[in-house]
């Protein structure tokens, strides 16, 4: 295995329970909330797709079937949109619809975290480099943000993650990186990590917005993972051991970051993207007018 791997497969933890989002979240999953008519993980799939990724691997918990679903064949439905004539709406479901095979499944039986998430789909990833996306962090880009970041781990190899400015009044919020050598316009090498820093301290004010280029070297590492912030095995703490012995480089996203698992996220993605809709924006821009003219 070489760093430089092709990054084939993507991993997407989406066993969280959704609680900010009570009660829309207790009999669906907060994946499947819709930005405009299509569900939040869609986003994310189509993000991961368009960056060349073949296999989609869903760590989910229970109550979460019903993603399986979405991304299965409805016979029913295709037969009577067929039937009808809605041959559109047809082609459009079958666009978003991966190939058979390239979708797998697995389940974190306990709520143990991000790192726990991520170790629970060892077996599915292998011995390979893969993505990972968090599936709240919808990103709006004329180019997909992990399409970006697998040109520049081509280039660099080792380990890729997104980050993006954040005023230094908020870095305690994030996890924050810090700049080295820069790689081209795009990048430039990490030189430290800190989850949440307290005020005044933080190496940089770029944050981590959701997006990784990982080696598989870290499933190890999360094996005998010690429980951090929150009593749960945090990826952080994983990447900071596993750069004590690979590259880690940072890619700057320039587009927009919606973290839908928010409700002022959920509804600046939704009103966002409705306005890049040619066939709604017109009307929703209108509305949007009156209401602020309004208030």
């Amino acid at each position: 295995m070489t760093q430089q791997g092709k990054v084939r497969k993507a991993v997407f933890p989406v066993a969280g329970l959704g609680t900010r989002f009570l009660p829309a979240t207790k009999a669906i999953p907060k994946e499947m909330l819709t930005v405009v008519d299509k569900p939040v993980i869609q986003y994310v799939v189509d993000e991961a797709r368009a960056a060349g990724i073949e296999h989609f691997i869903f760590v989910t918990g229970r109550n979460k079937a019903v993603i399986e679903d979405h991304f299965d064949i409805q016979v029913e439905l295709y037969d009577t949109l067929r039937s009808r004539g809605k041959t559109d709406e047809l082609n459009n479901l079958q666009a978003l619809q991966p190939k058979p095979g390239q979708t797998s499944f697995t389940r974190q039986q306990e709520p143990l975290g991000l790192g726990h998430a991520v170790w629970c789909a060892r077996e599915l990833v292998g011995d390979e480099p893969f993505a990972l996306l968090l599936p709240d962090m919808v990103m709006q880009d004329t180019r997909g943000c992990l399409a970006g970041m697998v040109d520049l781990y081509g280039q660099v190899g080792g380990n890729v993650i997104s980050v993006e400015e954040v005023p230094d009044e908020e870095t305690h919020r994030y996890g924050i990186v810090g700049v080295g050598e820069d790689i081209g316009e795009d990048g430039f090498r990490i030189n430290a990590m800190v989850e949440k820093p307290t005020p005044g301290t933080a190496p940089s004010n770029y944050f981590i917005n959701g997006r990784y280029i990982l080696q598989p070297e870290i499933f190890s590492i999360l094996e005998t993972q010690e429980r951090g912030a929150g009593n749960e095995i945090q990826i952080t703490d994983a990447m900071l051991k596993l750069a004590e012995q690979q590259s880690f480089s940072a890619y700057r996203f320039r587009g927009n970051t919606f973290d839908c698992g928010s409700k002022e996220g959920f509804i600046k993605a939704n009103v966002s993207f409705a306005l890049t809709r040619d066939d709604i924006r017109d009307k929703v821009a209108d509305d949007l007018r009156r209401m602020v003219d309004s208030l």
